[in-house]
Parts: structure tokens; sequence; C-alpha cells
């Protein structure tokens, strides 16, 4: 008598794909995360936009100094947020560079699976 055989490890290939899949997967989830980020930051860059008009106007209104003073601080204030948004928009959504090999593989294993497809197809006569 043969002992019991273990049971079969997925193929190499296979565990690839997973792996793969997986990855894709996860630079989704990032990717959906960073156009979340991009339209809060958009939206918090149109405001503080608005602010820093309503500032402007305040400062030139303004008639005693020490309230020139606070509208020129809160304007320094909105000033630094602007260009701290403005450096997060500007860096890259995504690049192509990061999602460039993700992008192959999704559309070689997904090629290799229609191909697949097609020669069980027609290996089992319904085609």
């Amino acid at each position: 008598m043969q002992p019991p055989q273990p049971p079969e490890s997925p193929a190499p290939s296979e565990d690839e794909l997973e792996n793969s899949i997986a990855e894709v997967e996860r630079s989704l989830v990032a990717l959906k995360q960073r156009y979340t980020q991009v339209k809060h930051d958009r939206q918090q860059q149109a405001e503080l936009q608005q602010q820093l008009t309503q500032v402007k106007r305040d400062i030139e209104r303004a008639r005693s100094p020490h309230s020139k003073v606070q509208l020129k601080a809160e304007l320094k204030q909105i000033q630094a947020q602007l260009e701290t948004i403005e450096v997060n928009l500007e860096s890259q959504l995504f690049s192509w560079g990061s999602l460039k090999a993700h992008f192959w593989q999704a559309v070689r294993f997904g090629g290799l699976g229609v191909i697949v497809g097609w020669i069980l197809k027609s290996l089992t006569g319904n085609g």
C-alpha cells in the first residue's frame, strides 16, 4: 500500500496570479483613497481661496492697526495652508510607472483567461 498523497499545491502560476490580483486590488484601493483625498483638497482649496479674498478685503477696510495685524496674521496662515494643499495636489494622482506593471499583468492574465476559456469551450463541444 502506498501512503496517502498530500493534496497538490496550486501551481506557481496560480500563486502568481493570486498575488498579482491581490496587488492590483491593493493598488486600486490606494488609488481610490488618493482620489478621495484630491477631491477633498480641491474643495478645501476653493474654500481657502474665498477666505483669502475676504481677508484681503477686510485688511483694506480695517481702520485700526491692531486689526490689520491680526488680519495679516490670518492671511499668512491661509496662504500657508494653500501652499500645503497645492503641494499635495501637485503630487500626481497616480503615475503611469507605478501602474504600468499592474496594467500589463491584468492584460496578460485577462488575455490568458480568455484564451483558456476559448480552448475549454472548444474542447467541450459547445462552440
